[in-house]
């Protein structure tokens, strides 16, 4: 059976067809490459509104079924951006150490990743992560954190998510059990 991936690309120029969605093709791009298990996408590009951003996230978990939900756009300091926010108020669990990681692998390449918000948490069974928006640091930041992905996944009992490990090597313990 394919585990479902929510994409929410959060922007309001890419909402309006005013601008290319590239986030959320990066993201995708990202994930055909490393996945060896079978996966669909769930896609979506909505404006910069917190109320529509966290229905959206409540609609790739609990309707859509997706136990992973990654999203672009909307992590920085600008007034408009509130994608950290909506996905606080939709989860019952926070991750920060996601966050904390991710910019300090960006930080090797640009200095203003100390601007960037960008955070995790659990909603049910499903893990939502906040990504950048630039493509580059969408694949910096997955790079970092992936290999504790599909074991945050397993301890949720959401899909089971298997790597290519010359791509990106999933980690799980010893104990855990491969399904």
């Amino acid at each position: 059976m394919k585990a479902r991936i929510g994409f929410l690309t959060v922007s309001d120029r890419a909402s309006r067809g005013e601008y290319e969605d590239k986030g959320g093709p990066a993201m995708q791009a990202w994930f055909a490459r490393v996945l060896t298990s079978p996966w669909e996408a769930v896609a979506r590009v909505i404006p910069d509104e917190q109320p529509l951003i966290e229905q959206t996230l409540i609609e790739l978990c609990d309707v859509e079924g997706c136990p992973l939900v990654v999203t672009t756009g909307g992590t920085g300091p600008a007034l408009r951006d509130v994608t950290p926010e909506a996905t606080e108020a939709v989860c019952e669990k926070m991750l920060p150490g996601f966050g904390e990681l991710m910019r300090a692998a960006s930080l090797k390449f640009v200095p203003t990743a100390i601007l960037s918000r960008q955070t995790a948490g659990i909603r049910g069974r499903s893990l939502i992560l906040n990504l950048p928006g630039k493509p580059s640091a969408i694949d910096d930041c997955l790079n970092a954190v992936f290999p504790a992905i599909p074991y945050c996944i397993d301890l949720i009992e959401g899909a089971y998510f298997e790597s290519d490990p010359v791509q990106c090597k999933a980690f799980r313990p010893a104990h855990a059990k491969s399904k």
